[in-house]
């Protein structure tokens, strides 16, 4: 399935990217959602650590799916790429406490 190079949307040129909002929703997401996920897999890392890896995995390849599909959407496509880096900045800061 091929998308236009503007998304399935079709807004084309019509208005410009709003590139400063953009990039701070992107840092807000990203800070807001790292945490979380340190903390959440820290906590499960104290139960067990395979756990933690386990339950992490498996919430991000149920939630990896519908972000695939919305990654085109105007304002969404900042809040997916502001979870996918809090969650791999999460995931560095996680296997770094481990070691």
């Amino acid at each position: 399935m091929s998308h236009p190079p503007d998304g399935p949307y079709g807004y084309g040129d019509s208005e410009p990217t709003p590139w400063a909002a953009g990039i701070a929703v992107v840092v807000i997401v990203a800070a807001l959602s790292s945490v979380g996920v340190y903390a959440f897999g820290s906590a499960l890392a104290q139960v067990h650590p395979i756990l933690s890896v386990l339950v992490n995995l498996t919430a991000v390849g149920g939630a990896t799916p519908t972000a695939w599909k919305w990654r085109f959407a105007p304002v969404t496509r900042w809040v997916i790429a502001g979870l996918a880096i809090g969650v791999a900045l999460a995931w560095v800061a996680l296997l770094a406490s481990a070691l």
